[in-house]
């Protein structure tokens, strides 16, 4: 655990934590989906609730890209944090699952031009593929895998930083095919996806739990892990955590990511 500091609790969290004069601090690290800016603006009224629930602080960090916030968390320099399914699996001797979206999957896409020839992930042998990043779970190393191990063909990858990049190259033509995810691919102009259609869909798996580090004490995750089911359990609260996304939260558990070791992904992660 990495306590900041004591802290007397602010006036406006006096009322719901009366009984508490001090707080803990702690850092909570979010994996970079969106620009720093747009996931402060997402998280920071989560841990504003989160403080009001448990009487403790938390202190958003952000990471400019997916590599930094991975050599961070893979040096266990978070309390809590928000992280992609393998991220965790990949560091489960330093964090425990809390809570994850109970009420969705996550898996990946190929997409390619709507008016492309391709109607098999066989297709693309040879053929240059857009990718978000090499790490990002769904959209690259799923589909990487499923194109090397289950289809056996060779291509070649151009990695373009974002989701969004990924579909316009494939709709510019200067790809192939792309790897996304539906959740980002329904958020693109009309215009984009009407040029678009998914090839290849991933087998599904537990989606991004917000995990804990094991030298925080287990009364405080206990906390934690708590006060995120009493923010879903509310109107106001679920669309604050609709926001992230979370469809409906609930208790995340190691058991839940156990599937990936027969996804055999370790082979396409790019350690930072």
């Amino acid at each position: 655990m990495k306590t900041i500091q004591q802290l007397a609790l602010l006036p406006i969290f006096a009322c719901s934590v009366s009984s508490m004069a001090f707080a803990d601090t702690y850092s909570i690290g979010i994996v970079p989906q969106f620009e720093v800016k747009k996931l402060h603006a997402i998280w920071k009224p989560i841990l504003d609730e989160l403080s009001v629930r448990t009487g403790h602080q938390f202190v958003f960090r952000g990471a400019p890209t997916i590599s930094a916030f991975e050599k961070e968390f893979l040096a266990g320099q978070f309390d809590f944090a928000y992280m992609n399914p393998y991220h965790y699996f990949v560091a489960q001797d330093i964090y425990t699952p809390l809570v994850r979206d109970v009420g969705k999957q996550l898996s990946g896409i190929v997409v390619v031009a709507k008016d492309s020839p391709y109607q098999s992930l066989a297709d693309l042998n040879k053929k240059l593929i857009a990718l978000p990043a090499p790490n990002a779970l769904g959209a690259s190393l799923m589909t990487r895998a499923a194109m090397t191990n289950e289809y056996k063909i060779d291509y070649f990858t151009k990695y373009v930083n974002t989701h969004s990049s990924v579909y316009l190259n494939v709709a510019l033509g200067k790809a192939d095919a792309g790897g996304g995810v539906l959740k980002t691919l329904s958020q693109q102009p009309e215009r984009i996806q009407q040029r678009l259609r998914v090839l290849y869909t991933t087998p599904k798996v537990a989606p991004h739990p917000v995990v804990v580090n094991k030298q925080v004490p287990a009364s405080v995750a206990k906390q934690v892990q708590e006060a995120f089911l009493a923010i879903g359990s509310t109107s106001a609260g679920a669309e604050l955590l609709a926001k992230v996304p979370f469809k409906t939260i609930g208790v995340a558990t190691t058991i839940d990511y156990e599937p990936f070791k027969a996804l055999k992904l370790d082979a396409f992660y790019v350690h930072p």
